[in-house]
């Protein structure tokens, strides 16, 4: 696969999930927000940390690939602490996050994403 397909797929997967995340915790935090604040906030702070890595993939320069790799990096940080936290303490996510039980709501695909973010990142410096 060329670089620059592969560079759309990843911006359109993060761009799908940037809208599902977002759109699925701004409906629970203006409708139920005392039912779940913990799981609802970390939900928008996903989809807000899948926003700024596709806006980052986008873009074809050094800065951009930076700021792509810390997104992506937190992103990976959060699935795991978020899943693992999810299953050790279940108590404390009354209803599901983008990155609960490792994304399992939404086929595992929030565990595996940053990982090939990060490989396709590494594998593809930025151009200059």
């Amino acid at each position: 696969m060329k670089a620059s397909t592969g560079r759309q797929v990843l911006v359109a997967c993060y761009a799908v999930f940037a809208v599902a995340a977002g759109a699925r915790s701004l409906v629970q935090i203006t409708t139920r927000f005392e039912e779940a604040p913990l799981a609802y906030s970390l939900s928008l702070v996903a989809a807000v940390i899948y926003l700024v890595a596709t806006l980052a993939l986008r873009r074809r320069s050094e800065r951009a690939r930076r700021v792509a790799l810390a997104a992506v990096g937190v992103e990976a940080v959060g699935v795991l602490v978020v899943g693992t936290l999810s299953v050790v303490r279940p108590e404390w996510f009354p209803d599901q996050t983008v990155w609960s039980d490792f994304g399992i709501g939404y086929l595992f695909v929030p565990l595996v994403l940053p990982f090939v973010g990060l490989w396709w990142l590494l594998r593809h410096p930025a151009p200059g």
